[in-house]
């Protein structure tokens, strides 16, 4: 038989007022609420951190391949939002890499690899890039 596992399930519960818990099926958590909310990001700091940790996933392959699997990395993100269209207009990430016990080719090299992958299967990054459909349905007692 062929693998059969379930779709994780996302969803986020109202927990306070301007509070919501996201929530997965297995098991995962994280507070999201309004600006300045102690212990709890907002939705377009998730929004940025999910483009690093995305690209970070992406290049992790590549990265450990060539500096072995404890290397450390730090993408740091961000990104001001336009209040007058509520948008981000643009994100900027640094990878933040020790790279020092490669020469100058090696290191080349790499960062032409780790960018390749991050553009290639990086989906969170590719979907913001190109824009997305998003649709809202309603699912009410009356």
């Amino acid at each position: 038989m062929g693998d059969s596992k379930e779709p994780t399930s996302l969803w986020v519960e109202r927990t306070g007022t301007r509070a919501y818990t996201g929530r997965s099926s297995r098991g995962g958590e994280v507070l999201i609420a309004s600006q300045g909310v102690e212990g709890a990001f907002t939705p377009g700091e998730l929004l940025k951190i999910a483009v690093a940790a995305c690209s970070g996933l992406s290049a992790d392959f590549p990265l450990s391949r060539k500096l072995g699997d404890n290397f450390d990395a730090r993408i740091a993100v961000s990104g001001e939002a336009d209040r007058e269209n509520e948008v981000y207009p643009q994100i900027d990430e640094t990878f933040e890499l020790d790279l020092s016990e490669l020469d100058e080719q090696a290191r080349e090299r790499l960062l032409v690899t780790v960018q390749r992958a991050i553009d290639k299967v990086c989906t969170v990054g590719r979907t913001v890039k190109a824009g997305s459909k998003v649709t809202l349905s309603f699912d009410v007692d009356a």
